[in-house]
């Protein structure tokens, strides 16, 4: 693996491979590499005469457009930072990201109230906000430049050579929820991204005639990196899904003769349960990766015996740039069920005890990593990144596994307490502190529940003030603006009494499996 490559050249070698091979199609425009290459150089030029240089934070709140891209290869190629947000956060996510950034520009889209919510926060005489541009995209308002005003505007200049340490520099900061309940920035470099692609590029055999789908959401690092890097890096296709739905996936692999199908379990599950699944010809499916949650096997011998689709079984985190972890073409149903493979090539892997000293093998202990696909830490947080990152380079998870004498890894369970509901996480200790703010709130716990379609879901236990009355619809209705609807709790349970250790925190371990047996015959 070339590691001195930064993430401009990779596409730049992909244009040059084949400049009219067709490279995105999000089901409204098709764009060749060379129509690529260009509207990347013009809109780099754009955002340098908007004053975007080397280190500005820029964040982009994009569905799976196109555009996304234009956008990712010119920030890298000006040595600026992209901050991906997700299009359904709400003013609290929002404001606390922009502010720990200090972004000092970002790229909106219509139908989310986002112009509204940021032009408040827009630089001014008044205020010391960092925020100096909003960028319109795929639609306009006055005052404010559209996507295509900067590529107007960047014909007209030749865009500035920016010179890039691929090692060091950072090239997007992404925003990761932990057990402190603040969302931190892991600061992830050309070269994380870089050596994440082109492994799991490796282990799925990707060549330039692959033709990925990417349903996940661009603004996750599984659609960053597994996704679009993975793709430009061989030189392949991309095709977007905006909004997902097993019938339009289907519909997509079928015309677009699709070879690469990354997804979450549920993604695959409702393809193959969908009544019309045997209508569609899906014999171009090759392989893909499955991430997030964990797979039954059942599920993995029938994407791969009935979907015709060898997939794989990946981990990694948003700090490891997504893939650290995989199985292998050669493993069995039951080890891509059971296990996420083994440690990529590059990388190490160990398994620590609460001292983090290295535990006998088969024995259950805090994974730690360390590589290439690695975090530099957490943007001005020096503290967590210490927490999390030793002076040798370790990183650690806070997942608890086991790994076995041939390297295969068991995720066990998890240090941190974060829900994963179809895909997206939630993280308890966020949501909490929201409610906490209700004023008939006394207690509090968010807990995930077992769920076959989404995973997990999550449940709200709630314990209210003497004299307070609410039910589960009001308890909904005050989270709802404040943040991303995934994160609305599933279920509201109200109980007199949450178990308690003797320092006084919720035994949520407990509270888990008292809810499971209590609401066995109401869960999926």
């Amino acid at each position: 693996m070339n590691k001195m490559m930064n993430i401009h050249e990779v596409l730049e070698r992909a244009y040059q491979m084949n400049p009219e091979k067709e490279v995105l199609f999000d089901g409204y425009t098709r764009v060749t590499y060379r129509q690529l290459y260009d509207e990347v150089y013009v809109m780099a030029s754009g955002l340098a005469q908007k004053g975007i240089q080397k280190g500005d934070r820029v964040m982009v709140c994009l569905p799976n457009w196109n555009e996304f891209v234009s956008i990712y290869f010119a920030l890298a190629s000006l040595g600026a930072i992209l901050v991906p947000c997700n299009t359904r956060y709400r003013s609290e996510e929002l404001l606390y990201i922009l502010e720990n950034a200090k972004a000092k520009a970002v790229f909106v889209t219509e139908g989310f109230g986002h112009v509204e919510f940021f032009q408040y926060y827009l630089k001014s005489d008044g205020n010391q906000s960092s925020l100096e541009h909003i960028f319109t995209v795929r639609f306009n308002k006055e005052g404010y430049p559209s996507f295509q005003d900067l590529l107007k505007i960047g014909e007209k200049v030749p865009c500035p050579k920016i010179a890039i340490n691929p090692v060091e520099d950072v090239f997007s900061i992404l925003y990761t929820s932990g057990t402190t309940g603040r969302p931190k920035g892991a600061m992830l470099t050309h070269q994380n991204f870089i050596y994440s692609a082109e492994a799991s590029n490796e282990k799925l055999m990707c060549t330039a005639d692959d033709v990925f789908l990417i349903a996940v959401p661009v603004f996750h690092v599984f659609g960053m990196a597994p996704g679009i890097m993975s793709a430009i890096a061989v030189g392949a296709k991309i095709v977007f899904m905006e909004n997902y739905k097993a019938i339009h996936a289907l519909e997509i692999i079928e015309q677009e003769k699709i070879s690469v199908h990354h997804g979450v379990p549920t993604m695959f599950i409702l393809e193959l349960n969908h009544p019309k699944f045997t209508e569609f010809d899906l014999s171009s499916l090759r392989t893909g990766i499955i991430a997030a949650a964990p797979c039954p096997e059942e599920i993995v011998r029938r994407i791969r015996n009935v979907m015709g689709c060898d997939i794989m079984v990946f981990y990694g985190l948003t700090e490891s740039t997504a893939s650290i972890t995989a199985t292998s073409f050669a493993d069995e149903d039951y080890i891509r069920s059971i296990t996420v493979g083994r440690v990529l090539p590059g990388s190490e892997v160990k398994v620590v005890d609460m001292h983090r000293r290295i535990v006998p093998a088969g024995e259950v202990g805090e994974l730690a990593l360390r590589g290439p696909g690695i975090t530099k830490g957490y943007y001005q947080n020096l503290e967590q990144t210490r927490e999390a990152i030793d002076q040798e380079g370790w990183f650690y998870t806070g997942d608890l596994v086991s790994i076995d004498e041939k390297g295969y890894i068991q995720i066990i369970g998890r240090k941190k307490e974060m829900i994963i509901r179809g895909g997206y996480n939630i993280y308890p200790r966020e949501m909490e502190e929201i409610y906490y703010k209700h004023p008939s709130i006394l207690e509090i716990a968010i807990v995930g529940l077992p769920d076959t379609v989404l995973g997990e879901i999550s449940c709200a236990v709630i314990k209210l003030k003497p004299g307070h009355l609410e039910d589960e619809e009001s308890m909904k209705a005050f989270i709802k603006d404040k943040v991303a609807d995934y994160k609305i709790p599933d279920r509201v349970v109200f109980l007199d009494r949450l178990p308690m250790t003797a320092s006084g925190k919720i035994q949520k371990a407990l509270l888990e499996g008292v809810l499971k047996e209590k609401m066995d015959e109401t869960l999926r």
